[in-house]
């Protein structure tokens, strides 16, 4: 029997009912893009194409309409540069074989790059989820 929440779960284990390392790598890819854009992992209005929030999100990046699915906060105060390279993490995140994902590893060593490229909010684990603290005001 599948469980998980919709909306965050990987698409191999929908297939195989097998959990690995890699569906907790899809699940925070969904989070990454929730934070990009302001949107849940599934919402009900609009078209039923955009109702999957990493399926709209990877349709998006395909026809190279990134800028225009983003939380405005987002686009006032990000650099585009910075943006685009969470926004290929989050993609990196979301394919559909998990073999094709980085490792939760290598996804905290990228974040952490780009902390100490551009000085961008440090994610930090609270009783309230993950809040994001930053002297650039990066993120909200």
């Amino acid at each position: 029997m599948v469980q998980g929440t919709v909306g965050y779960l990987d698409p191999e284990y929908l297939q195989t009912s097998q959990l690995t390392d890699k569906s907790g790598v899809y699940s925070f890819g969904v989070v990454m893009v929730e934070l990009l854009t302001g949107k849940k992992a599934v919402f009900f209005n609009g078209p039923a194409e955009e109702r999957n929030l990493a399926r709209f999100f990877l349709s998006a990046l395909k026809e190279d309409q990134l800028l225009r699915i983003l939380e405005d906060c987002v686009l006032r105060e990000g650099d585009v540069e910075e943006v685009k390279e969470f926004a290929s993490l989050a993609e990196r995140c979301l394919r559909v074989k998990g073999e094709e994902r980085p490792t939760m590893k290598k996804v905290a060593a990228e974040l952490e790059d780009l902390t100490d490229y551009y000085g961008i909010g440090r994610a930090v684990m609270g009783w309230r989820g993950i809040e994001f603290k930053s002297d650039s005001k990066f993120w909200w």
